[in-house]
């Protein structure tokens, strides 16, 4: 039986205009009535998931900035901070870098530095929380991530020059047009797995959604482990199921109907 349902947002349960299907709040709360936590895994910050799920967020399990803060009930339950002195090298780097946008993601806030509006227009769409300072590497949070914004795509411009961190740093593709670096052992997979042994619930007994190669850790939590139709390959690789329908046709509740979630009794299959 399923106890937690996880689905990452852009790619998976948003479509590509970054909407939550009308049909969303009704599916969610006949899930809760049956005592099934419906929970988001995302790239983007607290802030911005929580205000939109405001009318049920108190109910919700949020794993924002690709796991590295988790709140439940408006308390912090988990947060895998990333070493500042880190940051500041990977924000002096990104500097360096042509056509590249750096925001570094704090507990209390996102910041940047740039001034150009493409930029800050795209990252509005998943920070709620974002101030601009002159210079990133002044700031007193406490960092969670330092994502770095490329419109021509991250996985082939971005992503080289940070390779050679991989062993130490959690370099994620998130999007084709933003990379995340945080703390080794954060990601979505590990923050998910924390939880289950909190809450007492297994792999499998957990559905997850994804859609991206930040979500590959996630697949690994969970015996429900959904790519979505639309999903990289690597994703589509990891993963038990796919969808039978993208992003843009509903494809996480559409799939939480076909296995029968919905129903007064339900048998999933093996």
């Amino acid at each position: 039986m399923i106890k937690l349902i996880v689905t990452d947002m852009d790619g998976t349960l948003l479509n590509d205009q970054h909407e939550i299907h009308p049909d969303f709040w009704e599916i969610e709360e006949s899930l809760n009535e049956k005592g099934i936590m419906f929970s988001v895994a995302s790239g983007r910050q607290f802030y911005n998931l929580e205000s939109k799920f405001d009318r049920i967020k108190d109910r919700m399990l949020f794993f924002a900035e690709n796991g590295t803060h988790v709140v439940h009930k408006g308390k912090d339950l988990y947060v895998n901070s990333l070493d500042k002195s880190a940051a500041m090298d990977f924000i002096r780097k990104g500097r360096e870098l042509p056509e590249t946008h750096l925001v570094l993601c704090g507990k209390s806030s996102a910041y940047i530095e740039s001034k150009d509006d493409s930029f800050f227009n795209e990252i509005n769409k998943f920070y709620k929380r974002i101030e601009k300072v002159e210079d990133l590497t002044e700031v007193d949070d406490t960092i969670l991530k330092v994502t770095f914004c490329n419109f021509n795509g991250v996985e082939e411009h971005t992503f080289p020059h940070f390779k050679e961190y991989t062993n130490d740093y959690k370099v994620a593709i998130a999007a084709n047009v933003f990379i995340d670096i945080t703390s080794i052992t954060a990601n979505k997979g590990n923050a998910i797995s924390g939880i289950q042994k909190e809450l007492d619930i297994s792999p499998e007994e957990t559905l997850v959604f994804g859609d991206y190669l930040n979500d590959l850790e996630m697949m690994q939590n969970a015996k429900y482990s959904y790519a979505m139709k639309n999903a990289h390959p690597e994703i589509i690789n990891a993963s038990n199921y796919i969808t039978t329908f993208s992003n843009n046709e509903n494809g996480v509740l559409k799939t939480i109907d076909e296995l029968g979630l919905l129903k007064a009794e339900y048998t999933l299959k093996s």
